[in-house]
């Protein structure tokens, strides 16, 4: 068996057993983890959502340590620009000590055969849909007309009230 979690963003697979880093997770102790797909012994998928909420990984933590050191160094020529960084990631060593398949709900068929109703009580559906359908359908508004277009503004002439001088051209 085994299955998909999910842990700092980032999916990981995993089984009964494993060692695993994921990104920092601040807790002491065990750690349950709902899993996105879980895959039993005999190839039967599970992926539901609501299947998956009663499923279960529960990891142990063992330790924490750090990865690799990145350097960062920022540099534009000609300016004196130039900026030094770095980073070291911090991650958490879980070894999954047990994955806990889906509960099974109870099947349609058993719960139809308890639930079953008298055909008195099933006959009036029908007839509500009848009521329903005979009501008459809602009337379409017209369809609008465009409206009309304007004439083109006369701002662009130039008026005659004022008379030209020889210092425009």
């Amino acid at each position: 068996m085994y299955a998909i979690i999910r842990s700092g963003g980032k999916q990981t697979k995993v089984r009964e057993g494993d060692v695993i880093d994921v990104e920092r997770v601040r807790a002491d102790g065990e750690i349950s983890f709902t899993p996105l797909l879980v895959v039993d012994d005999k190839g039967k998928v599970y992926s539901s959502r609501d299947e998956l909420k009663s499923a279960r990984v529960t990891a142990k933590v063992v330790g924490e340590s750090a990865g690799d050191k990145v350097e960062i160094f920022k540099y534009k020529a000609k300016t004196g620009y130039r900026r030094r960084g770095g980073h070291r990631q911090k991650y958490t060593t879980l070894e999954v000590v047990k994955i806990e398949a889906p509960k099974k709900p109870a099947s349609k068929a058993t719960a139809a055969a308890s639930d079953e109703k008298p055909a008195a009580e099933a006959a009036p559906r029908p007839a509500a849909k009848e009521a329903a359908a005979k009501k008459p359908a809602a009337k379409k508004p017209a369809a609008k007309k465009p409206a009309a277009k304007k004439p083109a503004s006369s701002a662009k002439q130039p008026s005659a009230a004022k008379p030209k001088t020889g210092k425009e051209s």
